[in-house]
């Protein structure tokens, strides 16, 4: 294992940089995220469009589901849909956005014990936390970039080029970005190389631009997505299903059809 995934960065940081002022950057960013959250529900209305749609489902229901089912399904729900994001229909998408996922959840934290507990010249950091803060950053990468190069719709299925980037892209390409920074000031830190500077200014950049574009990208969206799908299986069970037919129980019979071609196609 290299020896700088062992190395709290933030112990050396703060022999230039006040520890106060690290804490603030990061009380800063979680700022943005909820202002920004914020204002994706104020102009987006999208918790107005949840609560408006249960309502209607509530008036569409055929029968009344218990208390106890219903929390059954929102159980189930989390733990299949949420945690172990089980309704991407492909295995390799569902294990790229894992490690991002959980990755990220990992890196976060970890830089918030870091920062909060150990970012002083004379802080001892046990070496676990050090460890999960490279690793989370590793795993965001890894699924990250996967995702990027291989698995996108629109570069899978639709022929565009990988470097093709639109605005609903921003949250991606920060949080890979910010992930590689991260990983590459630490190297260079522990290397003792000025290299490490650059790459410092990099991460921090990265960052204000991952938290303060929140209401651009799609970060917010993973606050909306646990509801929508919990709302979604409440209506199946009611029967409301949002006011779409039911399945027809039909046999096949016209051959293969698009069953020819490899499942490309999200």
């Amino acid at each position: 294992m290299p020896t700088f995934v062992n190395i709290n960065p933030f112990v050396e940081l703060s022999n230039s940089v006040p520890t106060i002022a690290l804490q603030g950057f990061l009380i800063a960013m979680a700022a943005l995220t909820i202002g920004g959250v914020l204002l994706d529900i104020k102009h987006k209305k999208n918790v107005k469009y949840f609560f408006d749609n249960a309502k209607k489902a509530k008036e569409k229901a055929k029968t009344n589901v218990p208390t106890g089912k219903k929390a059954e399904i929102i159980v189930k729900t989390v733990a299949h849909d949420v945690l172990i994001s089980g309704e991407f229909c492909g295995w390799k998408r569902q294990v790229a956005h894992l490690l991002g996922m959980y990755g990220t959840i990992i890196f976060w934290g970890a830089s918030a014990v870091l920062v909060f507990k150990y970012a002083t010249p004379t802080s001892v950091t046990p070496v676990i936390i050090t460890n999960l803060w490279h690793l989370g950053m590793a795993m965001t990468c890894l699924g990250a970039y996967w995702f990027w190069f291989f698995l996108r719709v629109d570069v899978a299925a639709e022929g565009h080029k990988w470097y093709r980037v639109v605005f609903t892209d921003l949250f991606v390409l920060s949080l890979v970005i910010t992930s590689t920074f991260g990983l590459l000031w630490s190297f260079f830190q522990a290397a003792g190389s000025a290299w490490s500077t650059l790459f410092l200014v990099l991460f921090v950049l990265s960052n204000i631009v991952l938290f303060g574009g929140v209401y651009w990208s799609k970060f917010a969206h993973m606050f909306y997505k646990p509801g929508a799908a919990i709302q979604k299986h409440l209506a199946e069970a009611d029967g409301s299903r949002d006011g779409l037919p039911v399945p027809a129980d039909a046999p096949e019979q016209f051959g293969l059809g698009i069953k020819r071609e490899a499942p490309r196609h999200y």
